[in-house]
């Protein structure tokens, strides 16, 4: 691990991810593998002007334990203490930064059912809280870390110092670190994705077809007023941010009973500890009336049995195959990464910012506009170097939007 890259890493995090300004609270939602690292971008923030920094510390192996032997009636309860801390930072203004580092197998053992039914609890516990990052009221920020577990599921063949060593420079190289100046990188490719947001925005269109040769074969409708997003948001009061660090998408929503169609999954998805591999789902009417998984269809089932909501979708993003993390040719085993490597859909829960003020949009009248409402949103991967997508507009002229994997305009 470079020293000075860490501290790069850390630094960027907190001016360009997190953007912290003078007096704010910064909350920082870590593994307690990753306790290190969580101290430098404490520093950091406090350095740059932070009011507060708040440790929010997670134990995975604990969770295992409590998953495995704590009894049922558990899972349905969320301590209040716990939504305390959640909402009233939210309500204060706090960002909120979240390290993704989780091992992607620990929890293949644990009964879904339970892991299902805790998150469940948790979403209604919080749903204010998770409102309010998902409609940019508070500045949120994911980005990962390697920890041992992780790095040897990503690079089996080595040892545990290389695999870390390893993880930790594609990383890197993924952030930008590795660039002179990280931060004058950031806004180079914020332009970027600006362009293709300014292109899909101008073209508004009314469907998106997508077809490759491993199966997939699906015509999402979006809903008028839909917005395609993508690089930094901005919260009510102006302030710049990251959501996600990589990030290579740009994104918008389906409309709810507008999807169509088989989609293949191009990579296993991470679900808590759980692999789902070899997958697909067929849609009509944008609600999921049929599925399978080669490994890990018990899991794929209770997502997509949560509420009603998680019976369609809620995110339709588009990224090139050729892209960084695509060609460092590394399956990550964490969808902040993966996700960014491959065009994808997310299950359930849609962003209210990808429909024209729905952010001030109450939820009865974003369900008029047919903007998907649930407890989860979890992203899954279809994207493939032959995927191509037609764009249709209003009028139904076709413009092509993907062309072997890539952007076509």
């Amino acid at each position: 691990m470079n020293d000075k890259y860490l501290e790069k890493y850390a630094r960027l995090l907190v001016k360009t991810g997190i953007n912290i300004q003078k007096n704010g609270i910064l909350v920082i939602n870590t593994p307690i593998e990753c306790a290190e690292f969580a101290r430098i971008v404490a520093k950091i923030a406090y350095l740059e002007g932070a009011r507060d920094v708040v440790m929010n510390w997670r134990d995975e192996l604990f969770t295992k334990i409590k998953y495995t032997h704590a009894p049922e009636e558990i899972f349905d309860e969320f301590p209040e203490w716990q939504k305390e801390f959640y909402v009233s930072y939210a309500l204060k203004g706090a960002s909120f930064l979240s390290i993704s580092a989780s091992d992607p197998e620990l929890m293949k053992d644990v009964n879904p059912d339970r892991m299902v039914r805790a998150a469940k609890a948790s979403s209604a516990a919080i749903k204010e809280y998770r409102d309010r990052l998902m409609s940019n009221k508070n500045v949120w920020c994911v980005a990962s870390i390697p920890t041992v577990a992780w790095a040897r599921k990503v690079f089996p063949n080595m040892s545990d110092d290389e695999a870390v060593e390893k993880l930790w420079d594609s990383i890197f190289k993924s952030v930008r670190v590795d660039m002179e100046d990280p931060v004058l990188a950031w806004d180079t490719h914020k332009k970027n994705l600006k362009e293709r947001l300014n292109f899909l925005n101008n073209n508004s269109f009314k469907y998106l077809k997508y077809k490759n040769s491993i199966g997939t074969d699906v015509k999402i409708e979006l809903p008028e007023e839909h917005l395609w997003m993508g690089g930094s948001d901005y919260t009510p009061d102006g302030v710049e941010f990251i959501a996600n660090m990589p990030t290579e998408e740009v994104f918008t929503l389906p409309k709810r009973d507008g999807v169509n169609g088989v989609v293949v999954s191009a990579k296993p998805l991470n679900f808590n500890g759980n692999l789902i591999e070899d997958f697909s789902i067929t849609f009509k009417d944008g609600k999921i009336v049929d599925f399978k998984a080669e490994k890990g269809h018990d899991v794929l089932k209770s997502i997509i049995d949560t509420d009603e909501g998680s019976h369609y979708l809620g995110e339709v993003a588009l990224v090139p195959y050729d892209s960084p993390i695509s060609n460092s040719d590394i399956l990550f085993y964490n969808t902040l990464f993966d996700e960014n490597a491959s065009c994808h859909l997310a299950i359930g829960k849609a962003y209210p910012i990808n429909i024209k003020n729905g952010e001030n949009l109450s939820k009865e009248e974003l369900t008029a506009k047919k903007v998907n409402d649930s407890i989860v949103h979890e992203d899954f991967m279809i994207g493939t170097k032959d995927l191509e997508i037609i764009g249709i507009k209003e009028n139904g002229e076709e413009i092509t939007v993907f062309k072997e994997g890539n952007f076509a305009f």
